[in-house]
């Protein structure tokens, strides 16, 4: 006589993770239902109303112990990379603001020279007429007066480069002009070597990424000698019955205790390669993060030494600047009452006017390094050293 079955179940499962053991425990339901078909159709049902349990590996890896320690360090990295990406921001902003500005002086220098070759050669045409200077005299202006149309006319168009760049940064339209307000003085702050070391230590998003590789390291050592016998228990209620109702009365205890253990007979030194390969591994990745954060550290004592620094280095260009442009006036002064002639005025304008064009260049430039030191420490300590103050972000805004 032939018969067939149909077996419907269903099951609800809840578990917790042990991070201390790596062990499991767990809270389960179960229902059951056997139909019978044939001559006569019969069912019935099974239910395990709640049954609980663990599986508790025997010196076994323990993965959940290992991710404790691991996963606080990434998610810590993660957040300080954030702060580090918007102080990146601020490099590239200073990087844009004076590279504009530096365009915009040297506009100006271009145009100061060239009025000052046009008065010039204005000048020595006047000073030709009357026969004072000879032609050759005469066409060394003009070839001056010149060449300074030349570098304005590039002075021109690299600045319109520089504010198209600056505007696509900042997010503005063509029509929007930009003019740079140089500023004239700067915060005077010292940084500390030793805090600013400190906080790098603890803060950097790369210092942190090196202690994860070293846990990852020890990690891979640890599961590479461990053994996976499991240990697992359960203590739950069943019961039987013909109807739904009655399946859910009077539940009998249903307890179970097992032991299980995978060891291989032979592994042929796999084993035993394996621990050796972790263990190397982590040998190299210890050298390599040692050596990483040695020159780390050598960046960051660089960055303050260059900052600290960098106050008396703007002193001293803008000191050059204003001699510079002493220097020019008292050559350009000369010429105009006649106490210098053209080859010796070409002499001395073209040194006073060069040192002149270079302190006025070099001051920015000095201006620049102090504002790319100052925020690439602050990217590299995550502290603001001039208002005393760690550097944070609202993560929970962020993520909402």
């Amino acid at each position: 006589m032939a018969r067939r079955l149909a077996n419907s179940s269903a099951g609800l499962n809840i578990n917790q993770n042990l991070g201390f053991s790596g062990g499991k425990i767990f809270v389960s339901s179960n229902l059951q239902r056997i139909d019978l078909f044939g001559d006569s159709n019969t069912f019935s049902y099974l239910s395990s109303p709640v049954n609980v349990g663990f599986i508790q590996p025997v010196f076994a890896f323990n993965p959940y112990k290992w991710e404790k320690k691991i996963e606080p360090l990434k998610y810590l990295q993660a957040k300080n990379a954030y702060i580090e990406s918007i102080e990146n921001l601020s490099v590239t902003a200073v990087t844009y603001f004076f590279d504009l500005a530096l365009a915009q002086q040297n506009l100006l220098i271009a145009e100061v020279n060239y009025h000052n070759n046009d008065t010039l050669y204005k000048i020595s045409q006047g000073r030709y007429d009357l026969g004072k200077i000879a032609q050759n005299d005469l066409l060394q202006m003009e070839l001056e007066w010149l060449n300074s149309d030349a570098e304005l006319n590039n002075a021109r168009l690299d600045i319109e480069m520089k504010k198209l760049k600056m505007k696509s940064f900042l997010g503005l339209n063509d029509n929007e002009d930009i003019e740079i307000i140089i500023p004239v003085e700067v915060p005077s702050l010292k940084v500390d070597v030793s805090e600013a070391l400190e906080l790098s230590k603890k803060n950097s998003s790369n210092i942190i990424d090196y202690k994860t590789q070293l846990i990852e390291a020890q990690r891979d050592v640890a599961r590479s000698r461990s053994e996976d016998p499991n240990l697992s228990a359960s203590f739950g209620l069943t019961q039987s019955a013909l109807t739904l109702a009655e399946v859910y009365k009077n539940p009998q205890d249903q307890q179970m205790l097992s032991l299980g253990l995978q060891v291989p007979i032979i592994d042929w030194g796999l084993g035993k390669g394996k621990y050796r390969m972790a263990k190397s591994n982590a040998e190299v990745i210890k050298i390599n993060v040692d050596k990483s954060i040695f020159e780390f550290e050598q960046g960051v004592y660089l960055q303050v030494a260059q900052f600290n620094m960098q106050e008396k280095q703007l002193k001293i260009a803008a000191k050059a600047d204003t001699v510079a442009q002493m220097r020019f006036e008292v050559s350009k002064q000369r010429f105009y009452i006649g106490k210098i002639d053209i080859t010796d005025l070409n002499l001395a304008l073209n040194l006073a006017l060069n040192a002149k064009d270079l302190a006025k260049r070099n001051y920015i430039d000095q201006l620049k390094n102090y504002w790319l030191y100052y925020y690439t420490i602050r990217k590299l300590t995550l502290c603001d050293f001039e208002k005393k103050q760690m550097l944070t972000a609202d993560f929970r805004e962020l993520v909402k």
